[in-house]
């Protein structure tokens, strides 16, 4: 019997997961290459599929999308050869709306009266399962079970004449967070939502008319093309790159900003500067915060890596404690060529994660780590630490806890299965079997920030996932105000 194809990593699937990344570049040599390496630096964001969408030098585009890996999908020179032009758009995919399948694999593309235009988008339509069925009525033909689709159903049915009015009047009717690269044979298009939810960052190569413009959806993506950095895309800009320079429009007024502030926590790699604060110092202070507010007595400061290296850092640094890396990360597990049986699945955890026994034996242990979503990989990596001989096991989490599902491009569990929005923080210690477990505070993670706590009426960021408090309309199939669940099953996720 042939061994079953796993979608599925072996530990079980609990945590955050990162949403997608987008890049594009205009007039620019071997743009499509270029726009590998961006998706490549951005593959944290995405890791179930990428595509590429390039502009040829006679005004044709040419495609290529796969599942997996971005390495896996362009590393072949052939395919790469096919995608030659001067400018292109990418997108690295983690599935928040549509199965993983090749039909939902961006950038979407569409021929249009004005030509054709390849759209890739991050975040999360809050309104689209209404906007959908209002256009499935009109007689629209949908092609995936993405979100993403709407947009292009929007542009297509738009009186307005040309790509970027038509683009800005789908925009209008949208709810939700986005971040969106568009080409089409006159320009490359970038935009950010009104309240800026999801990250873009706008970059350049050289100087004058001949430099080249590069959008994506973090500066590291900036860094391995060699592309100075710009500028953050405002919150509701929408920028405009053609063969003329670069213009911006900001068509939908002004608004409170509300970026993602688990960019900061989790989802942005550490050697991105995002809103132009530097990721990596801003997850030391965090630490540094969370060990003013839950010092504990310990011998050794150990991280959860890879993303909780930075706050046990400054969690070590704050409490005068050493800092070991007493658990090694695996970077190379991926998906398993076979159904593991339930015993198999159990020991998942430490195909990722191995105990450093020499560093843990005999001491009491600080772990530091970025959430608690569910619990069970927290569960079992206190366990496979006491099993490294650790006297006492204290775990402290560099956000606060996590309450509420997030509906604007982050794939998270039903509240339901959130082990803190059932649990308090003692039962939670029990559950995942730790001596002891604290959160840094709502105040003091906006301290890290640079701020004096949380402002109520206007914080600055999103932090929905944290206190319930969904500043974009979540809304049912008939645009009326509806429960988040309800609103999660009728995306289908």
């Amino acid at each position: 019997m042939q061994p079953l194809l796993s979608t599925q990593p072996w530990d079980e699937d609990d945590g955050f997961h990162e949403e997608c990344g987008v890049f594009g570049v205009w007039n620019a040599t071997d743009a499509a290459a270029l726009t590998a390496l961006g998706l490549h630096a951005l593959q944290h964001r995405g890791q179930e599929a990428s595509g590429i969408v390039a502009l040829s030098e006679k005004g044709s585009f040419n495609a290529h999308r796969g599942l997996g890996l971005v390495g896996d999908i362009f590393g072949d020179a052939k395919v790469m050869a096919g995608l030659k032009g001067r400018s292109a758009v990418g997108h690295n995919r983690y599935a928040t709306t549509g199965e993983t399948a090749l039909r939902n694999v961006q950038p979407l593309f569409a021929d249009f009266e004005f030509g054709g235009l390849a759209v890739a988008h991050n975040g999360n339509l809050t309104n689209a399962a209404q906007l959908k069925r209002a256009l499935v009525r009109r007689g629209c033909l949908f092609q995936s079970t993405t979100d993403s689709e709407v947009f292009v159903h929007l542009i297509a049915i738009s009186l307005y004449s040309n790509v970027v009015d038509r683009l800005i009047d789908a925009l209008k009717q949208v709810q939700g967070a986005y971040s969106l690269v568009a080409l089409h044979d006159g320009a490359l298009i970038g935009a950010r939502d009104p309240l800026g939810v999801r990250p873009l960052v706008l970059g350049r190569f050289g100087v004058g008319e001949g430099g080249a413009y590069v959008l994506a959806s973090e500066t590291c993506a900036l860094d391995i093309v060699g592309a100075e950095f710009v500028r953050d895309i405002e919150p509701g800009e929408i920028v405009i790159i053609d063969n003329d320079g670069l213009r911006s429009m900001k068509p939908f007024g002004r608004s409170q900003s509300r970026f993602c502030i688990f960019e900061y926590i989790y989802f942005a790699r550490p050697d991105s500067v995002v809103e132009g604060t530097p990721v990596y110092e801003t997850r030391k202070r965090i630490g540094g915060e969370l060990a003013r507010e839950s010092h504990v007595a310990a011998d050794v400061v150990v991280p959860v890596p890879d993303s909780g290296v930075p706050a046990a850092m400054g969690y070590a640094a704050e409490a005068g404690i050493p800092f070991e890396l007493g658990i090694i990360r695996n970077h190379y597990v991926g998906r398993t060529f076979i159904e593991p049986t339930d015993q198999i699945r159990h020991l998942g955890v430490k195909l990722k994660h191995s105990a450093n026994r020499p560093m843990i034996e005999g001491r009491r242990v600080i772990l530091v780590d970025d959430s608690i979503v569910r619990g069970t990989t927290s569960k079992k990596i206190v366990e496979m630490v006491r099993q490294a001989g650790a006297k006492e096991v204290h775990m402290r989490i560099s956000s606060p806890p996590t309450t509420h599902s997030c509906f604007y491009g982050i794939d998270t569990p039903e509240r339901e299965k959130l082990l803190a929005a059932n649990h308090d923080v003692e039962e939670m210690a029990r559950i995942i079997g730790a001596d002891s477990l604290a959160f840094i505070s709502l105040d003091g993670m906006y301290r890290a920030l640079g701020r004096p706590g949380r402002d109520a009426a206007n914080p600055g960021y999103c932090d929905a996932c944290f206190t319930g408090d969904y500043a974009i309309p979540l809304t049912d199939l008939t645009g009326h105000p509806e429960r988040a669940p309800a609103l999660l099953a009728a995306n289908g996720q």
